[in-house]
């Protein structure tokens, strides 16, 4: 069973929706979930903000947030998360920004990721460090990760 399929199977028994709010993977964690037969029972919409500007018209990520963080922060993950749980019918939304590559710097080095979950509780942020192991590999590695937040985040609700 892949991830989306095992997502599928444990928010559909719960009756779990889900929004996604995506920078660097580009819409491919949406794409996860809607390669799956009968997602539109759990997925109500995605969003892809891969420019600061989307970030903050779309999901309301706070000029401050970036200013300060950095579009790829926790903090701005955060927010990312939690923007899309308000603009959507979700229960959860993941949400994810960082730096697929080629390139980086020294302060925020290719293939480092910052994800967020939003419930209506609560907002979890994580970072990986995945490393300089290609964009495809990153953003293949980013969209896993965040499928296995929203299964922990759906197993763990209600």
């Amino acid at each position: 069973m892949t991830l989306a399929e095992d997502l599928l199977e444990i928010a559909k028994s719960k009756g779990i929706v889900v929004a996604t709010a995506e920078s660097c993977t580009g819409g491919l964690v949406a794409g996860a979930i809607t390669d799956v037969p009968g997602s539109s029972a759990i997925l109500d919409r995605g969003f892809v903000t891969y420019t600061n500007d989307a970030k903050k018209e779309l999901l309301d990520v706070l000029d401050p947030t970036i200013d300060e963080h950095g579009a790829v922060s926790e903090q701005v993950a955060s927010e990312m998360a939690q923007g899309a749980l308000q603009a959507s019918k979700a229960n959860i939304a993941v949400s994810v920004t960082g730096i697929a590559g080629p390139g980086g710097s020294e302060f925020k080095p290719e293939g480092r990721v910052c994800f967020g979950v939003a419930t209506p509780d609560a907002v979890d942020t994580e970072t990986v460090e995945f490393g300089a192991i290609g964009r495809a590999e990153v953003r293949e590695a980013s969209v896993d990760k965040a499928l296995t937040l929203l299964i922990k985040a759906a197993r763990a609700a209600g």
